[in-house]
């Protein structure tokens, strides 16, 4: 029998997707959590097949969470749901190893359909994210600029666009200053930027504050 956890900051979203995952028989149990460290934690203390995964968490993102469960947990298959629009955010997900990528306003049977896959084993995405990859196959002339960095690279970038410095993302990241410092230089490079305020800019006019 399947075990699912659900990490949202949200109480009514976790309620909700409580109730609408033990309406399924296969699945045996279904855990929550409202922060990163007790996602983690959770992790940690027993074994769970799927983790549903807000990218926007309170006391870590979404993608440092991602990054740990694919490295400590790599049995847990992870299906990242997000309020940010899909060219946004989907590319980099999938890149740093979740199973699927689908927006919080999907309809139920759209969710349900991406569990059931992700659960076998499947990648899922929904077909407009589809037909987004399909289109960047044909031209790079309509990918945002940020479809460029690295799966590091953009996890450092979302953190200097909230204003963490070199320092802050060391501690955090468990990386020495002197690499955030050199992953800063190649984002700042990539994306023909100045400085950080360029980053906190491109970050707020495209959605992807964290």
């Amino acid at each position: 029998m399947v075990r699912v956890l659900i990490a949202d900051d949200h109480a009514l979203i976790r309620t909700g997707l409580m109730q609408l995952l033990q309406e399924d028989r296969s699945i045996r149990e279904v855990g929550e959590a409202a922060t990163g460290e007790q996602t983690l934690d959770k992790l940690r203390e027993s074994r769970w097949d799927l983790l549903l995964l807000d990218i926007n968490m309170p006391d870590r993102s979404g993608l440092d969470i991602l990054k740990h469960v694919r490295s400590g947990f790599p049995d847990t298959r992870v299906l990242v749901l997000s309020g940010y629009p899909e060219r946004q955010y989907a590319r980099n997900v999938l890149r740093a190893g979740a199973s699927g990528y689908l927006a919080k306003d999907a309809a139920t049977e759209e969710l349900l359909r991406a569990v059931r896959m992700v659960l076998q084993g499947r990648r899922y995405v929904s077909a407009s994210l589809a037909e987004l990859l399909v289109n960047d196959l044909d031209t790079d002339a309509n990918q945002p600029i940020h479809s460029q960095l690295s799966e590091r690279e953009f996890q450092i970038f979302c953190k200097i666009a909230v204003g963490k410095s070199v320092s802050d993302i060391a501690e955090e990241l468990c990386l020495s200053v002197k690499t955030v410092s050199t992953y800063r230089s190649r984002v700042l490079e990539k994306m023909s930027f100045a400085n950080n305020a360029d980053i906190t800019s491109y970050a707020l006019r495209n959605g992807l504050m964290q």
